[in-house]
């Protein structure tokens, strides 16, 4: 895929709003394209997570997975980013994602993403405050759901 494609459709992932197109060619230049046909395995539940992915086309099928038994939670489709704490601290996968048909995705590593950090501050500390937003506003939702399951 062309760098200025990588561009655009990570100028549309919601993680990097607010970044400039300087900084979206640096994290572009960084990534890595992978085309998945259908089934194919992106990545397996518990693995240790160094990098994010940004759905480019097709879909993929995020899933929990015993005894072999694939049991489906979500499905992310273009423009969708996966895995995306990963870029920012240590952890593990949460589910297993398979592509559900011919895909490609974007991978995007933690150290790239850390030095783009490091080299504009102003935007580790705009990205702090959307977590930090975010974070609050999901408490609240849980907090608002916690009486259904008090018994």
């Amino acid at each position: 895929m062309a760098l200025d494609e990588d561009i655009r459709v990570l100028s549309g992932v919601s993680l990097f709003e607010g970044f400039t197109q300087e900084q979206l060619r640096l994290m572009a230049f960084g990534a890595e394209t992978a085309l998945l046909p259908a089934e194919r395995r992106l990545y397996r539940e518990d693995d240790e997570a160094d990098s994010a992915y940004v759905v480019v086309s097709g879909s993929i099928v995020l899933c929990r997975e015993d005894d072999a038994a694939r049991t489906p939670i979500a499905t992310a489709g273009p423009g969708a980013i996966l895995g995306e704490l990963a870029l920012i601290a240590d952890a593990r996968r949460l589910t297993s994602a398979y592509a559900a048909a011919d895909s490609a995705v974007l991978r995007l590593n933690r150290s790239m993403f850390r030095r783009i950090l490091e080299e504009y501050p102003e935007l580790a500390v705009n990205l702090h405050r959307r977590i930090a937003s975010e974070l609050q506003a999901l408490v609240a939702r849980i907090e608002a759901l916690a009486p259904r399951f008090q018994g």
